[in-house]
């Protein structure tokens, strides 16, 4: 078999509707389009979502579009469990958690949730607990102090 004798399955490629060659080709005047009106038209292209003037559906349920709170506070987060790295009765702060690895830069206020055990005596300083991590480091025989939130 040569280049030239290759040819696709017969009945699997179809060939292209030629539209506005006259009448006898079945697909003349009008070209398929109907008559008139916004569809007929060549520069004709329906936006997704449009519902023809009627309030589309993405407007009508606003809680499957979702919004952004612009209030929100985002946190750097420390499990409990991640402060085992930490001798029995240090001070663990921000700074301390940058300096050991956990938490990546100081920018953000922290955390603190109650994922993992801890089994010594710390005094955790962050601006927010989970109140199972309050109770866990409490347990311990640690201390919460809880710093304020600035801006």
């Amino acid at each position: 078999m040569k280049p030239h004798e290759l040819a696709p399955a017969p009945g699997s490629r179809h060939s292209r509707k030629r539209v506005g060659r006259g009448n006898g080709s079945g697909h003349g005047t009008y070209s398929g389009r109907g008559l008139k009106g916004q569809k007929s038209r060549t520069s004709f292209r329906l936006r997704p979502g449009f519902e023809g003037g009627q309030l589309p559906l993405i407007k009508r349920l606003p809680e499957k579009r979702g919004f952004t709170n612009i209030f929100r506070k985002e946190y750097s987060v420390v499990n409990v469990g991640q402060l085992a790295r930490f001798p029995e009765g240090s001070e663990v702060t921000a700074a301390s958690l940058v300096e050991v690895g956990l938490l990546k830069s100081t920018r953000q206020p922290l955390k603190v949730l109650a994922e993992g055990e801890l089994d010594r005596r710390l005094v955790v300083s962050a601006q927010a607990f989970s109140a199972s991590a309050k109770a866990k480091i409490e347990a311990a025989g640690g201390k919460v102090e809880v710093l304020s939130v600035e801006g």
